[in-house]
């Protein structure tokens, strides 16, 4: 086998793909920088760890299952100045994630918690870790769906696998008193081993109407905000901010939601 073939087959056979393929340029990149052989072979380890990050960023971006995509950068932080820079960078390190924290995002509907939910888990996949984002509704349907078919601690597991589980919209709609135990065995499940964030348009005062059930609700959040960051994001609707622009709403003060600043 020719030297060429052999040394293809052998990157192919290593899995070091980025080298293989761009091999030849690399090379001549390395000749025109005059890089030693050990720059060369640091060229070489870092555009196959590029490659292997971009692609599996890429993966986990799919799993997660985002409903869109958004960044922190797209969010509007002006209109929220309860969200200083330091917590800026703390959110887009993923440090809470690292932790087994929970961050809650609270506030009326509208004001861009699921942007900042979405962004959040999109910046802890580059941190390396894994996310999966779910609606609550959707969370809850199918934990019960398993319960009925025998299949909760199967269900369970799924949810409790990934480093980041992000619970969107939770107390848009009230759960059965069966669901909010089910809920309580998932968080319990995670508590101190998994990070969870969770938008709601809910104050915590008022989850005990929402899982319908007080002591479920107590029992939830003593797990949720033992080791937590609470964001009480205010304002109006970004949706309704431009229907008024254009005329079609008259302008109403914002309802307030009343949450602590951090657990």
């Amino acid at each position: 086998m020719p030297n060429e073939d052999r040394l293809t087959a052998m990157l192919t056979r290593l899995k070091l793909t980025a080298i293989r393929d761009g091999l030849d340029s690399l090379l001549d990149e390395a000749a025109r920088g005059e890089l030693t052989l050990r720059e060369s072979l640091a060229l070489l380890c870092e555009r196959e760890i590029a490659r292997k990050d971009s692609r599996r960023i890429e993966m986990a971006m799919g799993l997660a299952r985002f409903p869109y995509a958004r960044d922190l950068a797209g969010f509007d932080f002006t209109a929220q100045p309860s969200i200083d820079r330091g917590q800026r960078r703390d959110l887009a390190s993923g440090r809470f994630v690292g932790n087994g924290e929970t961050l809650m995002l609270l506030g009326p509907p509208g004001v861009g918690k699921t942007h900042l939910a979405v962004a959040i888990g999109r910046e802890a996949i580059n941190a390396g870790y894994t996310v999966l984002f779910v609606p609550a509704p959707t969370l809850v349907a199918q934990l019960a769906k398993a319960h009925g078919e025998g299949r909760l601690e199967e269900r369970l597991l799924h949810f409790s696998k990934p480093r980041l589980l992000i619970v969107d919209e939770l107390g848009y709609l009230p759960f059965e008193p069966d669901a909010a135990h089910l809920f309580f065995q998932l968080v319990s499940r995670r508590y101190e081993r998994g990070s969870m964030l969770v938008t709601s348009n809910r104050a915590v005062g008022e989850w005990g109407g929402v899982f319908g059930d007080p002591v479920v609700a107590t029992a939830i959040l003593d797990r949720l905000l033992h080791h937590s960051h609470v964001i009480t994001i205010r304002g109006d609707s970004y949706r309704l901010k431009e229907k008024r622009r254009s005329g079609l709403l008259r302008a109403t003060a914002p309802e307030p939601i009343t949450g602590s600043g951090k657990a």
